[in-house]
């Protein structure tokens, strides 16, 4: 149980990868420069999966990427209605960056999303958008009497609930993505050999890409409520 230790501490702990020296030093990461390389593959990705898209006669790959995030947007849209469907590109680009960043470790990186402080950046960027759209769709003043609705007396509620949103979204990621890791090494450690290797395919790959879609899910039902 000491090696399971020693394993959840390095798995919790980012090292860093290097300093810039610009104010004193600026310390980067490994969960930034993991990001980085997720940003780089991604950028890469669409830059060959759009060439030569054509209207007729379409081949596999455009027919397979029209699938792919046709049916992302018509998921997100579903939720939003016509009120939400500008976020609609936010919530397929945060979708993909987390299941990406989960499913990251299959190939030897660490998860940025095993650092709570990309958990917490994900959630502010999401409650700022909810927040901003409900700004917005309804104006300074509507916003702030928004937060009386639909009596005065839940004003200190939903004050709170403006700052237990991004606690939740950012607690909720971070907590699963840690505890798939530290049930798969007990795993490891009760059964070390052949058996863990299905198990994996569900707390490596299924459950990354779960938690991918409850982040995003959650924060189009936020916004929905702030646009309606």
């Amino acid at each position: 149980m000491g090696g399971l230790a020693e394993r959840l501490t390095d798995e919790m702990t980012c090292e860093t990868v290097f300093t810039i020296p610009l104010f004193g030093g600026i310390e980067i990461d490994e969960a930034v420069v993991v990001t980085w390389i997720i940003i780089a593959v991604l950028t890469l990705l669409s830059i060959f999966l759009t060439r030569n898209l054509r209207v007729e006669n379409p081949s596999k790959r455009q027919l397979a990427l029209e699938t792919v995030i046709g049916g992302l947007r018509n998921f997100f849209q579903d939720i939003l209605g016509e009120e939400g469907r500008q976020y609609v590109p936010y919530l397929i680009s945060v979708a993909l960056y987390i299941g990406v960043a989960n499913l990251i470790g299959l190939v030897g990186f660490k998860p940025p999303t095993k650092d709570m402080n990309v958990t917490a950046a994900l959630a502010i960027m999401s409650i700022v958008l909810v927040e901003a759209a409900g700004i917005r769709k309804k104006g300074g003043v509507g916003w702030l009497k928004s937060f009386a609705e639909p009596v005065a007396v839940v004003l200190p509620i939903n004050i709170l609930e403006l700052f237990i949103r991004p606690i939740s979204l950012c607690m909720r990621l971070f907590g699963n993505v840690l505890g798939a890791f530290i049930v798969m090494e007990l795993i490891k450690v009760v059964i070390p050999v052949a058996v863990p290797v299905p198990f994996s395919f569900y707390f490596d790959i299924f459950d990354g890409l779960i938690q991918a879609y409850v982040f995003v899910f959650l924060t189009s039902l936020f916004i929905k409520e702030a646009v309606e």
